[in-house]
C-alpha cells in the first residue's frame, strides 16, 4: 500500500517561513501548507516573485500543497465587505495558480442548513462568482469542514455547480464545531449524537470525490475543560479507519499537518509526522 503524501502547515511550527521551509525539508517531508502573511501573499508578490518562490521550493525538494487564507473573519454570506471579499478571493486564486499549486484552502463562513435562509442565496452566488474564476485560471477554492455538517456542504457544492469549488477536509474541526454549537444551545455534550450530526470520519464518504486537500488535526472534548484540539493520535479521530475511508473515495492528496496549539508545536509535529508515517 502506498505511502501518505505529508505536508506541514508552515505556520504552525511557528518559526517563521524561510526556518520552517528548512525544518520541514530537514524532516524529509515533501509537501508545505504556506499561509497568506505579510511578504507571502498576492499583493507582496508579482509573477515573477511567484515564479522564483516555486523554485526556491524545486531546490528545497519541496511542494506547495496549497496556500491557506481567511482563517477566519469573512463570510461570503453577508452583504458587508462582500465585493471586496470576492475580490480578494480572486486574487487568492490566481496566486494558486501562478505558484502552481492550484489550491486555496480556506474558511468562508458558516453556512445556514435552510436554504430558504437569504445567507444561502448569497453564498451561492458568491462561490460561482470565485469559481467561474478559477476556473478560467486553473485553481480550485477547497472549504474547509468544520462549520458545516457534511450533508450542508455537499448540497452546497452540488448547487454551485463549479468543478473549482472543492474541499479541505479538517475531521477534527468536525469534533470542535459540533462541540461549540451543542455549548451555545446548553446543551450537554454527546458524542455519540455529535458524531452522527457531524460524523468526522465517515463524512469523508459523503463528501468523496470533492475532497482535494485534508489537514491532519485532532481533536476531544473534556469533561473539565471541554473542546480542545490535541496532538494527532491522541484524540476522538480514528486515523487508520479515516485514511481507509479516504483511500475508499480515491484520495491521493496531501495530509497536511496543523498544529493551532500546544507550548511545542515544532516537536508535536514531529510526532505526527512519525505517527502518519505507520499509516
Amino acid at each position: 500500500m502506498s505511502k501518505l503524501k505529508i505536508a506541514v502547515m508552515v505556520h504552525s511550527l511557528r518559526m517563521g517561513l524561510e526556518k520552517g521551509l528548512e525544518w520541514t525539508a530537514a524532516m524529509g517531508v515533501p509537501g508545505v501548507h504556506i499561509a497568506i502573511q505579510p511578504g507571502f501573499s498576492p499583493q507582496d508578490m508579482d509573477l515573477a516573485a511567484r515564479k522564483q518562490f516555486k523554485r526556491h521550493l524545486d531546490d528545497m525538494g519541496l511542494e506547495l500543497s496549497a496556500i491557506c487564507a481567511w482563517g477566519g473573519g469573512v463570510d461570503l454570506g453577508e452583504p458587508e465587505g462582500l465585493e471586496k471579499n470576492i475580490e480578494a478571493g480572486k486574487q487568492l486564486l490566481t496566486f494558486a495558480a501562478d505558484l502552481e499549486c492550484g489550491i486555496w484552502q480556506g474558511h468562508c463562513g458558516i453556512m445556514p442548513s435552510d436554504k430558504s435562509d437569504p445567507k444561502w442565496g448569497r453564498f451561492v452566488a458568491s462561490f460561482q462568482e470565485l469559481c467561474s474564476h478559477g476556473e478560467k485560471v486553473g485553481a480550485r477554492l477547497a472549504i474547509e469542514t468544520g462549520p458545516e455538517s457534511p450533508e450542508v456542504l455537499l448540497e452546497m457544492i452540488e448547487e454551485v455547480g463549479s468543478s473549482s469549488l472543492k474541499v479541505n477536509y479538517d475531521p477534527a474541526n468536525l469534533i470542535l464545531w459540533k462541540a461549540k454549537y451543542m455549548q451555545q444551545a446548553g446543551e450537554p455534550y454527546d458524542r455519540e449524537k455529535a458524531f452522527a450530526d457531524f460524523k468526522p470520519v465517515e463524512g469523508v464518504k459523503i463528501l468523496g470525490k470533492h475532497i482535494i486537500h485534508t489537514h491532519a488535526k485532532d481533536a476531544k472534548v473534556f469533561p473539565d475543560i471541554g473542546r480542545k484540539e490535541v496532538p494527532l493520535g491522541e484524540g476522538w479521530i480514528d486515523w487508520p479507519k479515516y485514511v481507509e475511508n479516504l483511500r475508499s473515495v480515491g484520495y491521493k492528496g496531501y495530509f497536511a499537518i496543523e498544529r493551532e496549539v500546544g507550548e511545542n508545536p515544532a516537536a508535536d509535529i514531529k510526532k505526527a509526522i512519525d505517527y502518519l508515517r505507520t499509516l
